[in-house]
């Protein structure tokens, strides 16, 4: 929850401009909030605004429109540097807080006419680290899914409809938690799902994906139900107390029925289950890359190539069939 009166007016007004013009998500927002809060805080410090020794106790609601026309270049790269030195900040936090940055003094430059000078404007992301994402093999998610369609889970039928959505489609965990039974055709086999940023977007249902969720309606409470601000009445998936389920619950979930697969629950996650899927697809389903970003939401293609890396066993095959390979 955003505490507004904490904020000085720009910063509000900023997260004003981001939810109508830019139609950014609730949890966009949060994000934005967090990062500016935090960057602030920094500016006070850096400038001996303060005398509040603990960083988290500083307040910003009394910074004013010429301390942030003060800021140069220098003072962001110093606040990374910060990150860096004080919370051994990764190189995917620094960028996200760099891109939260160069939105936020486009807006008082260019938007609000806040400021003249933008001294975001040359403001470079880190360079990130190029890692082959986390996914388990073909034979790892059968495994899963077999452990997971266990009937000594009472929640079983719930659980396993969860976990081959995600196998199969490769949505996030946001977009399953708030799918509604509205949201499904099941006389074309497809969902909506609102992604990153409020995009809707199309999802297709294989007959494992329409089998679970037919499984799971049989079952499903229909008496009880919680009538909420969760609109829980609405849901697909419920929680045992008959509210929609929680992305906490769906973690916990996933990270029990991993645990009994006998997989590393350290290693893998909800999120890497949608690595899973979009890879599974890729080597096996011979899927075209710009379709593989269509299903997933990504907005750049460049997302979405990462996927498109090969096998150790795709490698292996390659030198084997090396025609000088009996020589």
């Amino acid at each position: 929850m955003i505490k507004r009166e904490e904020n000085p007016d720009f910063l509000n007004s900023f997260l004003d401009y981001s939810i109508t013009m830019l139609n950014k998500s609730p949890n966009s927002i949060k994000e934005y909030n967090y990062d500016l809060t935090m960057f602030l805080r920094f500016i006070k410090l850096h400038f001996h605004l303060t005398d509040e020794t603990d960083f988290k106790q500083i307040t910003i609601n009394d910074m004013t429109i010429d301390t942030i026309k003060s800021i140069t270049l220098d003072d962001i790269h110093a606040f990374l540097s910060y990150l860096v030195s004080e919370y051994h900040s990764k190189p995917t936090t620094r960028a996200r807080k760099v891109s939260t940055i160069r939105i936020f003094f486009n807006y008082l430059s260019r938007k609000a006419k806040l400021i003249e000078v933008n001294p975001a404007q040359d403001l470079e992301t880190p360079k990130l680290d190029k890692r082959l994402p986390k996914y388990l093999s073909l034979e790892d998610s059968r495994k899963l899914l077999n452990v997971t369609n266990n009937e000594d889970n009472r929640n079983f039928k719930r659980d396993y409809a969860i976990i081959t959505l995600f196998l199969n489609c490769g949505m996030r965990l946001s977009e399953l938690v708030g799918i509604n039974i509205q949201d499904i055709d099941f006389s074309e086999c497809k969902l909506n799902v609102i992604g990153k940023g409020n995009k809707e977007r199309t999802i297709y249902l294989n007959k494992a994906c329409m089998k679970a969720i037919d499984d799971y309606l049989q079952v499903r409470p229909k008496q009880g139900v919680m009538r909420d601000k969760k609109q829980s009445e609405k849901a697909l998936f419920l929680s045992e107390r008959k509210t929609r389920i929680s992305n906490r619950t769906v973690e916990n979930i996933v990270t029990k029925q991993l645990y009994i697969a006998g997989l590393d629950i350290k290693k893998y996650s909800v999120h890497k289950l949608r690595h899973t899927a979009a890879t599974l697809m890729y080597q096996y389903g011979q899927v075209d890359i710009r379709a593989l970003q269509e299903l997933l939401g990504h907005e750049s293609i460049a997302t979405t190539e990462i996927y498109t890396h090969v096998s150790n066993e795709q490698v292996r095959n390659a030198v084997e069939r090396n025609p000088l390979a009996d020589m």
